[in-house]
C-alpha cells in the first residue's frame, strides 16, 4: 500500500524553489504480518520516514566511503592509528556515567526476538539480553515486524508462548529479568519492504526507529520501579568514527522528536572490524554523550580482516578458522587494547561470545565444553573485562562464576587499566604470528558451516545450532571469506598437499550435499533449500569480485 505521511523536510528533486516541499510516498510492500498495524501505526512509519530523509543520504556517503577506504588499505598493504585524530587519543575525556541498568554487565546472552527466545532470555538470570536484529535474525519481514512485537508484549507482560507439545513458558517478576539491549542491523542492509520515494529505508534505522519510537518513553515512565529499564542499543558492523558520528545524530534527532532528554540513549559499539579496532577512542569520542561501552565480536572480527587484506599477501593469510582463539597475539592485542581504551574513558569492556549449546544426551561433550566457557571467561575477566557474552542460558552460570570470582560484590572493574603493555599497529595486524595452518579439514569445515547456515538462514532461520555451537551470520561470512583468501593466495593444505581451488571446494559442497540428502531423507531434504543455499555459497566463496556481505546477495530470496 501507499501512503502520505505528512510534511517532508527537504525538497525532492525537480521541485521548483518556494514551492512546498513534497509528501514523501510511503509504500510498505510486506506481506502480511499479525499484528503488524500495532507496530506500523502511521505515527512510527512517519517516525522512521523522518529518520530516512534526515540521514539516508550521510549513509549512503559513508558506505561509498567504505569502498574507498578498502581501495586504500589495498593500496598500502597495511593500516594505521588515524594521525588526524591523534589529539582525541591524547585528549584526558570520558564518556557518560552509564545508567543503573548497564553498571553491572558480568554476563550477557544473545539471540534473535522470536517470542520463546524472548522469555528464554529475560528469564535466562543474565544481567542483559542482547535482542538481535542483526546476526542472529534472517531479517524475513515477518521476523523484523513480529520481533517488535515480542518486544512490546514483554514490556507490557503479555508475553507467553506454548510448543505444540504443551510446554508453556511465560516471564519471571520484573526483578528477575535481564535487561533489553536491542542490536539494529548495520549500515550496509536495506529494508526493502518499506520504501521512500521508492527507495528502501536502511535496516538500522527501520529496527532502531520502531523499537525506540514504541518502547522510549514507556520504559522511562517505568524507570522508577524497574531500575532495568531504558533505551539501550549495541551497534554492530561500525567500521569508523564517522559511522558512530551518524548515530550519534540519529540519537540526538530521535530523542529531540519524541521529547525525551538528551543522552538517554546508550549504545555499546561492536568493535568487530579491523578499521574500528584503529578507531576505539574516536568512536567513543563521538558517542560520548550516549556512550556505554565497546564489545569485542570475534567472528565479524576476524571476516573483516580477510576482507581487508584479502589480496595484500602471505602475511595476511588467515589459518583455520576454529585454531584462532583469543589468545593468538594478534586477538590478544586487540582484547587489551579494547580493555586499556575503555577503561581509560570510563566505559565498559565486554567480551567475546561462549556459543557452545550444551547437549542434552552427551555429558562428556558437555563437560568438555563448560571447561574451555570456563577458561575463556576466567581470561576474559582477569584481564579487565567487565562483562562477556553466551550464546546458551546453560552457560550463564558458568560465566557468571568467572565474573563474580573477580568483581564480587563491585558492578564492574573499570578502575582496572587493564594491561600496561602498549598496543601497536604491527600488533594487530600480525595474523602470521597466529600460527596455526591452513586444512582440507578446516575447508571442509567451512563449507559445511556455511551451507548449513545459509539454508536455515533462507528459511528465517537466524541462530542456528550446528555442531553443539550456535552459529550466526558471522560465522558464515568467516567461512565463506576464509575459502575466498585460501583460493585467491594459492594455499597448499598441510594435511593433503592439494592446492585450496575453487574445484576442490566444488568437489566437497557436492560431497556435503549428498551428505545431507542421506542423513535428513529425500523427503526432507526436498523440503529444505539446500540448493539455493549450495549456489549462493559457492557465489559469496568463489565469485571473483568479492562479496562485501553475503547478506547482499541473499536479500532478494528471502520473504
Amino acid at each position: 500500500m501507499a501512503a502520505d505521511q505528512g510534511p517532508a523536510p527537504s525538497l525532492r528533486p525537480g521541485v521548483p524553489p518556494g514551492a512546498a516541499p513534497a509528501a514523501p510516498v510511503v509504500t510498505v510492500a510486506g506481506p502480511r504480518v499479525a499484528r503488524a498495524e500495532e507496530v506500523l501505526t502511521p505515527e512510527a512509519v512517519a517516525f522512521v520516514v523522518g529518520l530516512h530523509r534526515a540521514f539516508e543520504g550521510r549513509r549512503q556517503e559513508l558506505l561509498t566511503r567504505r569502498k574507498s577506504r578498502r581501495a586504500e588499505i589495498a593500496a598500502a598493504g597495511t593500516l594505521d592509528f588515524l594521525p588526524e585524530t591523534a589529539a582525541v587519543r591524547a585528549g584526558d575525556w570520558k564518556v557518560a556515567e552509564a545508567p543503573r541498568a548497564l553498571q553491572d554487565r558480568r554476563v550477557e546472552i544473545t539471540g534473535p526476538t522470536d517470542r520463546k527466545m524472548v522469555i528464554n532470555a529475560l528469564n535466562s538470570g543474565a544481567k542483559i539480553w542482547l535482542a538481535d536484529f542483526e546476526d542472529a535474525t534472517s531479517p524475513t519481514w515477518e521476523n523484523v515486524v513480529s520481533g517488535q512485537v515480542n518486544l512490546i508484549d514483554a514490556y507490557l507482560g503479555r508475553i507467553d508462548f506454548s510448543t505444540p507439545a504443551g510446554k508453556a513458558y511465560a516471564l519471571k517478576p520484573a526483578a528477575e529479568l535481564a535487561t533489553v539491549v536491542v542490536r539494529p542491523r548495520g549500515w550496509h542492509l536495506d529494508e526493502n519492504h518499506l520504501l521512500v520515494d521508492g527507495v528502501p529505508v536502511a535496516g538500522a534505522l527501520f529496527d532502531f526507529g520502531l523499537y525506540f519510537f514504541h518502547n522510549a518513553a514507556r520504559l522511562l515512565a517505568r524507570g522508577a520501579e524497574d531500575p532495568n529499564s531504558g533505551p539501550y542499543f549495541y551497534l554492530p558492523k561500525t567500521e569508523s568514527h564517522l559511522e558512530a558520528r551518524l548515530w550519534n545524530e540519529v540519537f540526538t534527532h530521535a530523542q529531540a522528536a519524541v521529547g525525551i532528554p538528551h543522552g538517554t540513549i546508550r549504545a555499546t559499539v561492536l568493535i568487530e572490524t579491523i578499521t574500528a579496532a584503529f578507531e576505539m577512542d574516536e568512536i567513543l569520542y563521538e558517542l560520548r554523550d550516549h556512550a556505554a561501552g565497546l564489545n569485542a565480536g570475534r567472528w565479524d572480527y576476524l571476516f573483516s580482516i580477510v576482507k581487508n587484506f584479502r589480496d595484500a599477501g602471505d602475511h595476511y593469510i588467515l589459518p583455520d578458522r576454529n585454531s584462532v582463539g583469543m589468545t593468538s597475539p594478534f586477538m590478544a592485542a586487540y582484547a587489551r587494547l579494547l580493555v586499556q581504551t575503555c577503561h581509560k574513558r570510563g566505559a565498559h569492556a565486554i567480551g567475546g561470545m561462549a556459543a557452545f549449546i550444551p547437549s542434552r544426551r552427551d555429558a562428556e561433550v558437555n563437560a568438555v565444553a563448560f571447561e574451555k566457557v570456563k577458561t575463556d571467561k576466567d581470561r576474559e575477566a582477569a584481564n579487565g573485562f567487565d562483562g562477556s557474552w553466551v550464546a546458551h542460558p546453560d552457560l550463564v552460570p558458568v560465566a557468571r562464576a568467572s565474573f563474580d570470582a573477580v568483581l564480587g560484590d563491585r558492578p564492574n572493574q573499570k578502575e582496572n587499566p587493564g594491561s600496561p603493555e602498549a598496543v601497536t599497529a604491527a600488533q594487530l595486524l600480525d595474523i602470521a604470528g597466529a600460527g596455526g595452518t591452513c586444512t582440507e579439514a578446516g575447508l571442509h569445515n567451512a563449507v559445511q558451516v556455511g551451507i548449513r547456515y545459509i539454508e536455515a538462514w533462507l528459511r528465517g532461520l537466524g541462530a542456528v545450532g550446528i555442531f553443539n555451537m550456535m552459529e550466526d551470520a558471522a560465522t558464515a561470512e568467516i567461512s565463506r571469506s576464509q575459502i575466498w583468501q585460501w583460493i585467491h593466495n594459492g594455499v597448499v593444505l598441510s594435511d593433503t598437499g592439494e592446492k585450496a581451488t575453487a574445484e576442490l571446494v566444488r568437489r566437497l559442497v557436492a560431497g556435503e550435499l549428498a551428505a545431507l540428502r542421506a542423513e535428513l531423507g529425500a523427503e526432507a531434504y526436498a523440503g529444505g533449500r539446500w540448493a539455493e543455499a549450495a549456489e549462493l555459497f559457492e557465489q559469496v566463496s568463489l565469485a571473483e569480485e568479492f562479496a562485501d556481505f553475503l547478506t547482499l546477495p541473499a536479500l532478494p530470496l528471502l520473504g
